[in-house]
């Protein structure tokens, strides 16, 4: 079940930069919404990001996974804590989630590795 989790963020990203350009009121509005969502307030960024990995999982989306996993892992969110967010989104969604889950381990542990080749 191998994919290559950073191919997949910088296709979607080529292919967004298109969304943008013909729908850029929308993109903007989901831009500022993003922001807005992700502030740290009561619950800090890494945390939203795990959630959002919950989440993806749960309506089984391969880009959200693929963004989300990189950006809690350039949150610092540690392989336990994106274990222990798995296990939550497996007791909600069953079956299909374990499938989910096992695709974010997974793009979690190739954007920690691009992350410590590139560390100085």
């Amino acid at each position: 079940m191998y994919k290559n989790w950073t191919e997949t963020t910088t296709e979607l990203s080529a292919a967004l930069k298109k969304v943008r350009a013909g729908a850029p009121d929308v993109m903007k509005g989901f831009s500022a919404l993003a922001q807005a969502a992700l502030q740290a307030n009561a619950l800090d960024t890494k945390t939203k990001e795990l959630i959002a990995l919950a989440v993806a999982v749960a309506t089984r989306c391969d880009g959200c996974i693929a963004f989300h996993a990189e950006a809690a892992v350039k949150q610092g969110a540690s392989r336990d804590e994106v274990m222990e967010t798995m296990g939550m989104a497996i007791y909600m969604g069953a079956g299909p989630s374990v499938m989910y889950a096992a695709q974010v381990v997974e793009a979690y542990d190739q954007f920690s590795e691009q992350k410590a080749r590139s560390a100085p």
